[in-house]
């Protein structure tokens, strides 16, 4: 019922607005209430308002289907003196619905966790629907403005091309070196000591490895079934190793597009020389049945069953302790080319999910609203997101850190650990607004063999990370069409070569090709967001 009658009551408003505007009328009255609005605010502290007020809210319904009586969100309530009333959309729908009520007028004064892209951003805030929120920041958000002045490149990424800023993102702290790699390559400590092998620190030597395990029954079960590298796609196949031969030298969230060392300009890497390079190690991988032979067809519930059988060398997972419950991998070091490179470049820039939360024109509370989000960007706020109430949902160490109690770890009511988490807590939704802290963080890439992991990579990572570019209208629209021509051929290529389908003394007509459909204006679309973006302050 709560949502019918927000929808009668904005029909209402969009109906009397104009008759407000022809008396006059309008103005003096969004005026007074702003006023009315700033008068209830205080500047710093708890509550953030002196009287009690109420927003509406949007939020996708996923792992956390009602936000409207969740723990962390009925505390948080308590502290800030602001009720917040959620409009739960259900997340398989939740684009579609966002995009209906953007283009009808009939939208909350804010959306959380909406999944918004920097196109969004670009036309409804050039359209006035989304607030610009520079000087809000400046003004009510010191823990998000000390994050934007501490690392410069957060800000250039939600810089629009008009100058302004429209969202608060989801932020991985630079510090967390697990996060940001996300997917890391983990080896079989066990089949390492039964062929008598150290870790390997080179391409070969991780080959030999791979053809040890093929060629050996090291799960002992009378059969040559191991699989030496499993994986599923090559996304994180190509990532994983492209820094081997000198590729993704400005991380992950430009895919096709770094910076070449020789001529320090924009390069796209998948017509890159180095790159068919690294096409003839997988594809040798590939060939010699040293990766799994199905890797573009294979289904989660496979991987985990062959897991579980012990049957893998080397895999790429985020953590095989917390994914297969397997606690005999350790995490694979960086892993040198035969060019004599060594970069880790399977590693993110910080900011990710840029449109997490935005403030639209129908916001009735700008101030008190951006102090609301901006708690979550500091550390009390980060440790209130993620462990939830000390006492309840968590409780501090003897060492001064903090785990869950056994609400989640051993729930009473048989609840297992992220079903657990969802009942309490709402990061398991995903696009959440917040910084993810290493201290807070207990998913797997917060757990201490995950971090352990990172360790290894940390001193090879790249010296430079680009956080998106934000092109205008017309580069994305050429991002769109002829962009998306682009990654399609080179995707269904890629996975072509690697399986030796198309074999690589193809590659001059593969780039050849490239050239013809437009790469040159593709590259120049990205050279003027780069332009923009390395300029923006």
């Amino acid at each position: 019922m709560k949502a019918n009658k927000w929808t009668s009551m904005v029909l209402v408003a969009a109906m009397t607005v104009p008759v407000l505007a022809a008396c006059g009328k309008d103005d003096a009255g969004t005026t007074a209430n702003a006023d009315e609005a700033k008068g209830n605010l205080n500047a710093t502290g708890f509550p953030i308002v002196k009287e009690p007020i109420k927003l509406k809210f949007l939020a996708p319904s996923s792992t956390t289907p009602d936000w409207n009586d969740v723990l962390i969100f009925n505390e948080y309530e308590k502290m800030t003196n602001m009720d917040i009333q959620w409009e739960m959309i259900d997340e398989k729908a939740l684009k579609e619905k966002t995009n209906l009520m953007l283009a009808s007028g009939e939208y909350p004064e804010a959306l959380h966790s909406a999944g918004l892209t920097t196109k969004d951003l670009i036309k409804y805030g050039s359209q006035g629907v989304f607030l610009p929120l520079n000087d809000l920041i400046d003004k009510y958000a010191p823990n998000f403005k000390a994050l934007l002045d501490k690392y410069p490149a957060i800000r250039k990424g939600l810089t629009m091309p008009d100058g302004k800023i429209y969202s608060f993102p989801r932020v991985f702290d630079p510090n967390f070196t697990s996060v940001n790699m996300g997917t890391k390559l983990w080896l079989n400590k066990q089949f390492l000591d039964k062929v008598g092998m150290k870790e390997p620190t080179t391409t070969e030597e991780f080959y030999q490895f791979l053809k040890a395990t093929k060629e050996n029954d090291l799960n002992g079960n009378g059969k040559k079934d191991e699989i030496p590298l499993a994986t599923s796609g090559d996304t994180s196949l190509i990532n994983m190793f492209k820094g081997a031969y000198g590729l993704g030298n400005r991380g992950t969230l430009h895919p096709y597009v770094d910076m070449d060392p020789t001529s320090n300009k924009l390069r796209f890497i998948p017509a890159d020389k180095n790159f068919k390079q690294l096409l003839e190690y997988l594809n040798k991988l590939y060939k010699e049945g040293l990766i799994n032979q199905d890797l573009y067809t294979v289904k989660s519930e496979e991987v985990y069953a062959r897991a579980n059988q012990g049957l893998f060398g080397a895999v790429m997972t985020t953590n095989p302790r917390t994914a297969y419950g397997l606690d005999y991998y350790i995490g694979s070091p960086t892993l040198k080319g035969p060019n004599g490179d060594k970069l880790y470049s399977n590693y993110k820039a910080s900011l990710v999910n840029i449109g997490a939360f935005v403030l639209t024109d129908k916001n009735t509370n700008p101030e008190a609203t951006v102090r609301w989000i901006d708690y979550f960007y500091g550390e009390e706020g980060s440790k209130l997101f993620f462990m939830g109430i000390e006492g309840k949902t968590y409780e501090k160490k003897p060492d001064g850190s903090v785990d869950y109690t056994d609400l989640i770890n051993k729930n009473p009511d048989g609840l297992n650990y992220t079903q657990a988490i969802s009942k309490y807590l709402t990061w398991r939704s995903s696009g959440y607004p917040a910084i993810v802290m290493e201290d807070y963080f207990k998913g797997s890439e917060g757990q201490p063999d995950s971090v352990e992991a990172a360790a290894k990579v940390k001193a090879d990572l790249p010296k430079e990370l680009w956080e998106p570019f934000n092109f205008t209208n017309e580069e994305n629209e050429l991002m769109s069409t002829l962009g998306a021509d682009i990654g399609n051929y080179v995707t269904e290529m890629q996975a072509k070569f690697i399986t030796g389908q198309v074999s690589l003394n193809e590659w001059d007509n593969y780039v050849n090709t490239l050239n013809k459909m437009g790469l040159d204006r593709y590259m120049k679309a990205y050279e003027a967001a780069y332009g923009r973006y390395s300029q923006s302050k």
